[in-house]
């Protein structure tokens, strides 16, 4: 279970979009982050990761997109619920295997 979140999703879209504006006009973008953050009541290290996140998102920063890191999630749970139900196939397959093996009385 996922811990409960500490800040609510309209002020994280807020203080994300104040701080990625802030930081695209050179004059402010010195301590942008720090400043909003301490404005809006936000860590400073959990609006620089939205930062981080939001762009990437866009583009303008490389790295794994949000909708890429959930399809790569989703086809990892899938990846390992296959490998399990190909074990257990396998555990059957042997079991039974052994079975036939076995004189008949």
């Amino acid at each position: 279970m996922p811990a409960p979140k500490k800040y609510n999703d309209e002020l994280g879209e807020r203080a994300t979009r104040l701080a990625v504006e802030a930081r695209r006009d050179p004059a402010s973008a010195t301590g942008a982050i720090r400043r909003i953050a301490d404005q809006l009541g936000v860590h400073p290290e959990a609006l620089r990761t939205w930062v981080k996140k939001a762009e990437t998102d866009a583009g303008d920063r490389p790295g794994t997109t949000s909708s890429d890191a959930e399809r790569i999630a989703a086809l990892e749970r899938e990846n390992r619920e296959l490998r399990r139900a190909n074990q257990i196939l396998k555990s059957a397959a042997s079991f039974f295997a052994a079975e036939l093996d076995r004189p008949s009385r």
